[in-house]
């Protein structure tokens, strides 16, 4: 493993038992005055003399996790980037649940996800810049993160996904660090909760391709269920899949593969 230091970058690694790049890189979040640790994984084609722009997929983690979670659950993540072309970014949400905190002001993970990562990422990796080459996933806390960031910013991302995704933080009460970052009263976590941003997408006519999952005895499934049943009743094209699963390493290492093949579709429906 060589390592590289660059001008953004506290710590930069290179895999050279993969074609594709694998980079470690902190990267500086004005809103929170920190730097946020995150893994870029970037097809051989995105990189060299000859490299080509490439679409772009950033998997959020779960509660607990970190920027290496998405890593650990699908190691071959590097092989999929050369095989499919696509760059796959992975930064440290802590356990932010992905939103602006009005308690916490070191706590601004809507801000740096789609607006603070977006620009770095742009910057410094070549990549297709425009939501139509962009699309967001992740599991259970990172499954709302990234519904709940497209939804409320659909001039960023033209694609999103969930696995596991704990979309109504109303089910989920106080626990999970939930008080600490937006309190406990109800009308707060209302606003919070995916489900309450649909009414946003209605009103700003945006079309975003979503595709979410979760199995059947997974804890969150009642919560995905009355989500797409939601998303029927407003007439928003989504898809959906129920499968055989809980909350497991197991079944997001299976559920990747299809957001991906989602994903790809999206990309190049253009084509």
């Amino acid at each position: 493993m060589k390592k590289i230091i660059s001008l953004f970058a506290v710590s930069l690694f290179v895999i050279s038992a993969e074609a594709s790049r694998v980079d470690t890189i902190a990267i500086v979040s004005k809103a929170m005055e920190c730097k946020i640790k995150t893994i870029v994984i970037s097809p051989d084609v995105a990189n060299g003399e000859t490299a080509v722009k490439c679409p772009v997929i950033y998997l959020l983690h779960g509660y607990g996790g970190n920027e290496f979670q998405w890593l650990v659950i699908k190691p071959n993540l590097p092989q999929i980037a050369d095989e499919k072309g696509i760059i796959f970014v992975c930064p440290d949400g802590k356990n932010s649940w992905y939103i602006d905190s009005p308690i916490d002001k070191k706590s601004q993970y809507e801000t740096f996800i789609s607006s603070e990562l977006i620009e770095y990422i742009d910057q410094n990796y070549n990549t297709l810049d425009d939501r139509s080459y962009r699309a967001i996933t992740g599991l259970s806390m990172g499954g709302h993160g990234a519904l709940f960031n497209a939804f409320r910013h659909s001039d960023v991302f033209g694609a999103a996904g969930s696995m596991s995704g704990a979309v109504d933080i109303r089910q989920i009460g106080n626990k999970y660090g939930l008080n600490l970052l937006i309190g406990n009263k109800s009308e707060d976590k209302k606003f919070y909760a995916v489900p309450n941003q649909l009414l946003r997408l209605e009103l700003e006519d945006a079309h975003i391709f979503i595709y979410f999952d979760c199995g059947i005895k997974d804890f969150t499934f009642a919560q995905n269920e009355i989500l797409h049943k939601l998303l029927t009743e407003k007439n928003i094209e989504h898809a959906y899949t129920v499968r055989p699963g809980a909350h497991t390493h197991a079944y997001w290492r299976n559920s990747i593969d299809y957001h991906i093949l989602f994903f790809c579709k999206f990309f190049s429906r253009e084509e």
